[in-house]
């Protein structure tokens, strides 16, 4: 199942050409994933893998929100994979694939999935 997200461009996000900047592209992609944690408090989630291919530029528009669609495409024991792709005027600017570990913080280590976890990631699992 995919799942899209509305974000919006921010005043700041732009550089003087009206050109969206790619850190703050990424920023989005982040709003998008956070949207996948289901409410679950930081999801017990960690960053360990982004490409990003930038295949258009995004431009700073007032109030033109745009849309991240996101799904799982692989589901580790200790890892989800999550290709998001970011849409401007319909065409897709930016895809990413994104490798995010399961944590456990108090141990700084990886664990493996609870159940519920799993079930949850599952229903995002595309293909």
């Amino acid at each position: 199942m995919r799942q899209e997200h509305r974000v919006q461009l921010r005043w700041s996000d732009p550089d003087m050409l009206g050109h969206v900047n790619h850190a703050r592209a990424l920023a989005l992609l982040e709003d998008a994933r956070l949207a996948m944690t289901d409410g679950r408090p930081g999801g017990g989630l960690i960053l360990a893998r982004l490409e990003a291919d930038y295949l258009r530029q995004l431009y700073y528009r007032v109030a033109e929100p745009l849309t991240v669609t996101s799904w799982v495409t692989r589901l580790g024991t200790r890892s989800v994979t999550v290709r998001q792709e970011l849409v401007q005027d319909g065409e897709v600017a930016i895809r990413a694939d994104i490798v995010l570990v399961v944590f456990d913080f108090e141990a700084n280590a990886s664990r493996e999935m609870t159940e519920d976890e799993r079930v949850h990631w599952k229903s995002l699992l595309d293909g």
